[in-house]
């Protein structure tokens, strides 16, 4: 019987985010079309994601270890273990931001206006795309907008419960390149609600727990440093993830 209403759920989840992204889609066509509209894009964004939180009933709790600056930008670094972390990220973040995301995203019917637009795709298996994406990226960070990135470079699909798994170097060796902070966000037990796309297990309402640590800052460290910060992040996000 659970399954099955997990099954429901989803296929309701699905519809809600569907239904949504076409009653906002004229108003993302028409503010994507300028890189000065982006931060009314993102509000957008972060609109949808509210409404949607609301009509599937899975809602997210933060908890700040201390209050984000908002006058300044961020690379946000986050584990990554379901589809919510995006609807998590978009409540999250503020002001002008981009998503860092796989190329894939170019061909989901959601997402790809963004990527095609605001956020920066990558084909993580080309040394040429990684230049071309990171380089965008270091732009949009010296132009004062933050970056989100889940430096994990996917969802772990081999393990569930999820497990962490290492992390990438590129955002740590922008993060010192262009003296940005980098906020850690432990998403901790989102998996539970919706794992992956939720094509597998389904998903469920529920609240998702999301731990934002305090800014760790970058304008000191030279590019030897970005092992050391790499690990010190993952610790960090790993401290408050939930396993089971």
């Amino acid at each position: 019987m659970i399954r099955l209403l997990k099954r429901v759920h989803y296929f309701y989840f699905l519809f809600i985010i569907l239904l949504f992204f076409i009653l906002f889609y004229p108003f993302y066509y028409l503010v994507a079309k300028r890189p000065a509209w982006y931060g009314t894009l993102n509000r957008l964004r972060a609109l949808n994601s509210l409404i949607c939180s609301v009509f599937t009933g899975i809602f997210f709790r933060f908890t700040y270890e201390e209050q984000p600056d908002k006058n300044r930008h961020y690379i946000y670094c986050g584990n990554h273990t379901s589809n919510l972390d995006i609807m998590i990220f978009c409540l999250l973040a503020r002001g002008r931001f981009s998503f860092m995301g796989k190329d894939e995203l170019l061909k989901n019917p959601v997402l790809k206006i963004f990527f095609n637009t605001i956020d920066i795709p990558v084909n993580r298996g080309s040394k040429m795309s990684s230049f071309r994406a990171f380089k965008r990226a270091g732009d949009h960070l010296r132009q004062g907008m933050s970056l989100i990135i889940f430096p994990e470079g996917g969802i772990a699909m081999e393990h569930y419960p999820p497990v962490m798994t290492p992390f990438k170097n590129g955002p740590f060796r922008l993060a010192i390149e262009t003296g940005t902070a980098i906020l850690p966000v432990s998403v901790t037990d989102a998996w539970k609600k919706l794992w992956d796309d939720g094509l597998r297990f389904g998903s469920r309402p529920g609240i998702c727990d999301i731990y934002v640590h305090k800014p760790v800052y970058t304008e000191n460290m030279t590019a030897d440093d970005a092992d050391q910060l790499k690990d010190t992040i993952f610790d960090l996000i790993k401290s408050k993830v939930i396993k089971k």
